[in-house]
């Protein structure tokens, strides 16, 4: 099944919505760099919510038939990183996300409109 970024973006956007996840951004990479094509970044408050947005977020791209390359840091639900390839998402920790600030790091980025 071949699935567009869009409709990626799409799904994670509104899984991690549907565990009310705080602040969620997608950030475009093209030509920016080569680690992937979009990221989309998300907070919850506690690692509770964390790993349930982390878990939702998968569980919907599966259902979607996108393969799922990589997680990180489930094992802290402070920083989780999941992998779908041209997507990577990042659930933070409400405290992680302040103080490692990737949108700043990605500057460069286009913030895309979630609308």
């Amino acid at each position: 099944m071949n699935v567009t970024i869009e409709k990626i973006l799409d799904v994670v956007v509104d899984a991690a919505a549907d565990k009310k996840a705080h602040d969620i951004v997608a950030l475009d990479l093209r030509g920016v760099s080569l680690v992937a094509d979009y990221f989309v970044i998300c907070s919850g408050n506690s690692d509770t919510q964390v790993l349930a947005i982390s878990t939702e977020v998968r569980k919907q791209a599966d259902k979607l038939g996108v393969k799922i390359r990589g997680v990180e840091g489930e094992n802290t639900a402070r920083w989780v990183l999941i992998d779908l390839g041209d997507v990577v998402v990042h659930v933070f920790h409400r405290e992680e996300r302040e103080y490692y600030n990737i949108e700043k790091i990605w500057s460069d980025a286009k913030v895309v409109d979630l609308v």
